[in-house]
């Protein structure tokens, strides 16, 4: 069963984001602009709506300059202390995830292998340490490796992590990852 975003969880990406919820029917839209850095984007969030042959939650990013899209979007973590979310989704032990700044920056990992993100970060190269290290907060959220794809349930997550949202600890920001 596919994550479908709630009300409260779209209340909270907004309230992390620092953006009003706009509804456009179908689709929550959050607009967000640092005239500081000159970064502007808009996020979409599809919470529950037929891709393909399933239904899913779809997560779209809009830039002056690049649109990214994460289909079947399994779970999200807010930190507020890091003004961010990041989206994940995971078919076959492979993660991909799209953080979405309040500043107005993002972030796309694609194809991650699960393993990195428990591993010892300081064996990896940099190019690769900083996507173990952004995804590594989804981890409590996910299913054992192994389990099948069916345990990816809301209902498994709720029962994990508080309904499928995850705060994030400091550890990341003292790992070293960007801000």
């Amino acid at each position: 069963m596919a994550l479908t975003l709630t009300k409260d969880d779209l209340e909270k990406i907004g309230s992390t984001l620092g953006a009003k919820p706009q509804d456009k029917g179908n689709n929550v839209r959050y607009e967000l602009e640092d005239t500081e850095q000159h970064r502007k984007l808009a996020l979409e969030v599809f919470p529950d709506i037929e891709i393909g042959k399933r239904r899913g939650a779809l997560v779209s990013v809009y830039t002056p300059t690049a649109h990214l899209q994460l289909h079947f979007c399994t779970a999200y973590v807010t930190s507020d202390v890091l003004g961010e979310v990041t989206f994940v989704g995971e078919s076959g032990g492979k993660l991909s995830g799209l953080t979405v700044e309040r500043t107005g920056g993002c972030s796309l990992y694609a194809n991650v292998d699960r393993s990195i993100l428990s591993g010892d970060f300081t064996t990896l190269g940099p190019e690769v340490m900083l996507s173990g290290i952004a995804l590594s907060l989804t981890e409590t959220m996910l299913p054992e490796p192994g389990a099948p794809i069916k345990a990816k349930s809301a209902s498994v997550r709720k029962s994990r992590t508080k309904g499928g949202v995850a705060s994030a600890s400091p550890r990341r920001k003292r790992a070293g990852a960007r801000k």
